[in-house]
């Protein structure tokens, strides 16, 4: 009878199929004598990730491909990998062989032992940690996230955005329900969801270069994070996608000035003036929400121009209800800038609730 699964090692993917070959000889030299599998979480990569996988996993049981459709993003990934699991302890690494898969022997040892909740491979403990696999920008983002993280979290940890991890796998399925499946930081949302700090062990190794494919951090993942940091300073009341919303909902004030702005400059009467910015910035909210709020859902095509007509249509029902509550609050104060607040924090609210439903 086959040993039961003990470890199994999620592997989020993405375009990484020149990887998948080299991190399964990988996985199986340095998890000898360890009864493992491999989850490769795709998000229906273009390249034939997901092929890879199911070639090797056809000829070895241990590996099992997960190809997500009509779905994106790593945190998400890694939290369908681990639900997916019967194991004990469960490891997050990346595809792109920047990890050292050497750690997880050691890994596995402190969590059997009981010397720890949760294993991280730290690339800040040596100074030479971050020398080889990032460029000096990304060497910055990576210590302000890394920075930021420690500010919000309750214990003490050197790489709390780390992407090579292993945890008990009780510890995730007790916080499942509170974590964000958006960004690239779930590391980090896993700790800080956690109703008492879990015991660490932290592994030097240094982030070594990618060897194939691309980098997929990006502008909106940086934004994805801010979101996440903010979710967690309000103790989980408002959720990331909401921030997100706002954010955007924000930039679109300063597109809707810039334009009547422009409108009066070359003479337009003010009312024509409005609607053009109202309308301008209402479109300037649409995309940039398609493009970096709602990304996993993003729309397309005829989806798109049908997704446009309605959010229009609803965030007009939002500034009725905007106007409305304002109103209402402004009969009971005389504070006219909290009455105002009141009525864009209640347009606010309808818009993002009906539009991730009726829109995205």
């Amino acid at each position: 009878m086959d040993k039961a699964c003990e470890l199994t090692v999620v592997i989020p993917t993405f375009n990484e199929r020149e990887n998948v070959a080299p991190l399964i000889d990988r996985l199986r030299a340095t998890l000898q004598g360890v009864a493992w599998q491999a989850v490769f979480v795709d998000d229906n990569s273009p390249d034939g990730t997901a092929e890879a996988v199911k070639a090797i996993a056809a000829v070895d049981a241990r590996v099992i491909c997960l190809r997500r459709v009509g779905r994106r993003g790593l945190a998400g990934a890694v939290l369908e990998g681990a639900m997916a699991s019967a194991a004990p302890y469960v490891a997050v690494i990346d595809a792109d062989l920047q990890h050292d898969e050497t750690l997880l022997p050691g890994m596995l040892a402190s969590l059997r032992t009981g010397k720890a909740d949760l294993a991280i491979g730290s690339r800040f403990i040596v100074p030479s940690g971050l020398d080889r696999g990032l460029s000096p920008i990304r060497k910055l983002g990576s210590r302000l996230a890394n920075g930021l993280a420690r500010v919000v979290l309750k214990t003490d940890v050197s790489d709390p955005v780390s992407g090579f991890f292993m945890i008990r796998r009780d510890l995730i399925d007790r916080v499942a329900p509170q974590l964000s499946s958006h960004g690239f930081k779930v590391l980090f949302d896993i700790i800080a969801s956690q109703s008492h700090p879990p015991r660490i062990s932290e592994f030097a190794y240094e982030f070594a270069e990618r060897q194939a494919g691309a980098s997929k951090m990006d502008g909106r993942v940086i934004i994805e994070y801010l979101g996440l940091i903010l979710t967690k300073l309000t103790g989980n009341l408002v959720p990331p996608r909401f921030l997100l919303f706002g954010l955007v909902g924000a930039s679109g004030v300063v597109v809707q000035l810039a334009v009547v702005s422009a409108c009066h400059a070359i003479g337009l009467v003010f009312m024509l003036s409005q609607v053009i910015a109202a309308l301008t910035a209402m479109t300037s909210n649409f995309l940039i929400n398609n493009i970096i709020t709602y990304r996993d859902r993003r729309l397309s095509g005829v989806r798109l121009l049908t997704g446009y007509l309605r959010f229009c249509l609803l965030c007009s029902v939002g500034l009725i209800a905007n106007v409305a509550v304002a109103n209402l609050a402004h009969e009971h104060t005389s504070i006219w800038w909290l009455a105002s607040a009141a009525g864009a924090v209640a347009g606010a609210a309808w818009n993002y609730v009906s539009t991730s439903v009726a829109v995205w």
